[in-house]
């Protein structure tokens, strides 16, 4: 049975799998320094892309940042790792997307995010924050 209309979530997971098997780095640094023309697939691409690097290098969160017009990704476990930024068109569409998965409506929201991936199920809390001039996404993995 074929699923018409996929939504946000289930993009997420397709994504992911998709791209399961990548080196995940080089495609986030080929993505930050490229013209990407389809915002909403590059979002959702950007987003898998970070998740599955989390957890190949067993970090404990991803966090992603907007203060005025500057981006950082950071990925921090053992280490903090610098990721490239996305462009900030991108990083709208993911806060939009992981707000519409989480149905997080309020400046502030945490809710838990199921992923199905091929090898198994990961539960991350994903804790959104909106304040004038800044906007946030941190994702919190748990221990693999």
């Amino acid at each position: 049975m074929e699923i018409a209309d996929r939504n946000y979530h289930l993009k997420l997971q397709e994504m992911c799998d998709c791209y399961l098997e990548t080196d995940f780095k080089k495609q986030l640094h080929d993505m930050a320094t490229r013209d990407l023309d389809d915002v909403d697939e590059n979002a959702v691409k950007y987003l898998a892309l970070a998740i599955m690097y989390c957890i190949t290098e067993k970090v404990g969160q991803l966090t992603v940042k907007r203060k005025d017009d500057k981006l950082t990704v950071k990925m921090k476990g053992e280490t903090e790792i610098t990721l490239p930024s996305p462009a900030p068109a991108l990083f709208a569409k993911m806060v939009e997307m992981l707000r519409s998965i989480l149905h997080i409506e309020a400046d502030k929201g945490e809710m838990p995010l199921a992923l199905g991936l091929r090898s198994g199920d990961l539960e991350l809390k994903v804790i959104i924050k909106r304040k004038p001039g800044k906007e946030s996404i941190k994702i919190e993995f748990p221990a693999l």
